[in-house]
């Protein structure tokens, strides 16, 4: 019987959009789109991966990591 893989249980971060993106680039809008953000004020809780945070680090100005878990 074959064993299940265990798999490295990454953290949960919230993100929280501060900022609009009337103004940014269709790079900047696509990765506030991609992070799941819609409105300014809302917060989404996404798996802690390195390319989450790397999201985040392209637009600083417009989301904040409100909660690590």
């Amino acid at each position: 019987m074959a064993k299940a893989k265990k798999t490295a249980t990454a953290g949960v971060i919230k993100v929280k959009m501060i900022g609009s993106v009337i103004g940014c680039t269709e790079g900047q809008r696509a990765t506030v789109r991609g992070l799941g953000l819609r409105r300014i004020h809302q917060v989404v809780e996404r798996q802690d991966t390195p390319m989450v945070r790397g999201m985040i680090r392209k637009i600083p100005h417009l989301v904040a990591v409100v909660d690590q878990g």
